[in-house]
C-alpha cells in the first residue's frame, strides 16, 4: 500500500462509499449496520415519493428510502444490482436504497472541503462536504440532516 496522501495530524475516520447514478457519496461507516441485496418493499399509502415502502428485516419493519430521490437525483427503479444499506441514526434504523457500495475509505477532517456556494439548497442541506480521493470526487452525506426531514414529512 502507498503512503498516506496527507501528513495531517487530524484523526482519520472510515467512510463507506456508494454510488447513485454517476455520483459517489459516502456516510460514516459507524452508522452502517449492514448491507443487503434489494428486497421488494411493500408500499405505504400517503408517503413521500422517495419512500419505497417497508421490508421485513428479521421480524422488524424497516422503512426503505430511495436516497437518490431524497437527494433530488433520479428515482431508482430497483433491480437485483441495487443494495440496501441498513443505517442507524439515533434510535432509528432504516434502509437506504443505493445502486452499489463501492469502497471503504479513510479521510481526515482537513481533506473534507465545504459544499460550494453554487450548489442548490437541497444539496447543501444533505451534503456536509466534498473531498477528492484517487482522482474522484465524493460527497459526504449527513444522515442527521436527511433523516429528521423524513420523520417530519411522514408524520
Amino acid at each position: 500500500m502507498t503512503a498516506p496522501l496527507t501528513t495531517s495530524t487530524s484523526p482519520s475516520r472510515e467512510l463507506i462509499a456508494f454510488r447513485i447514478g454517476d455520483q459517489e457519496f459516502c456516510v460514516d461507516i459507524m452508522q452502517v449496520r449492514e448491507i443487503r441485496g434489494w428486497t421488494t418493499a411493500t408500499p405505504l399509502p400517503r408517503t413521500p415519493a422517495y419512500m419505497k415502502g417497508v421490508i421485513n428485516l428479521r421480524g422488524a419493519v424497516l422503512p426503505i428510502v430511495d436516497l437518490g430521490a431524497r437527494l433530488g437525483l433520479t428515482t431508482a427503479e430497483p433491480s437485483a444490482r441495487h443494495v440496501i444499506m441498513v443505517v442507524n441514526q439515533g434510535h432509528r434504523t432504516l434502509g437506504l436504497l443505493v445502486e452499489a457500495v463501492s469502497d471503504i475509505i479513510n479521510v481526515t477532517e482537513d481533506m473534507v472541503q465545504p459544499t460550494p456556494d453554487v450548489a442548490c439548497d437541497q444539496v447543501k442541506t444533505f451534503v456536509k462536504g466534498l473531498f477528492a480521493i484517487e482522482g474522484r470526487m465524493v460527497s459526504l452525506i449527513s444522515l442527521d440532516r436527511v433523516l429528521p426531514e423524513i420523520e417530519a414529512e411522514a408524520a
